[in-house]
């Protein structure tokens, strides 16, 4: 990276949250997982499965993506740690947010768009 592309990242505020299908989504919230087809064969393997968003990402470019630490991961708590290879990243519509129902975590219905 060069000067100037750091002077980007630096001058990025952190992202607290995204909206995803009306639905505000924050680190510590589960979704499902529902990669673009045709990527790679991780898209096939990750399809369907749940995780929980260890952190909210943007680029300099302005795109979010949000790093999944899987729910049947083994390794699921170097994740939540950062670590490399534990933690995978998606496009917000790539995701879909679980309502309580499915993780016991509070209902996403307060923080829909009105």
């Amino acid at each position: 990276m060069n000067e100037w592309e750091w002077h980007l990242l630096k001058d990025k505020a952190p992202v607290n949250s995204v909206r995803i299908s009306g639905v505000e989504v924050r680190r510590g919230d589960r979704v499902r997982l529902l990669p673009r087809g045709g990527a790679d064969i991780m898209d096939v393997a990750f399809a369907g499965k749940t995780g929980t968003i260890e952190a909210l990402e943007q680029d300099y470019e302005g795109c979010f993506q949000l790093a999944v630490v899987l729910d049947d991961n083994p390794g699921k708590d170097l994740g939540m740690r950062r670590q490399p290879g534990h933690r995978f990243f998606f496009r917000p519509e790539e995701v879909e947010p679980l309502g309580s129902d499915e993780h016991g975590r509070s209902d996403y219905s307060d923080r829909r768009s009105r």
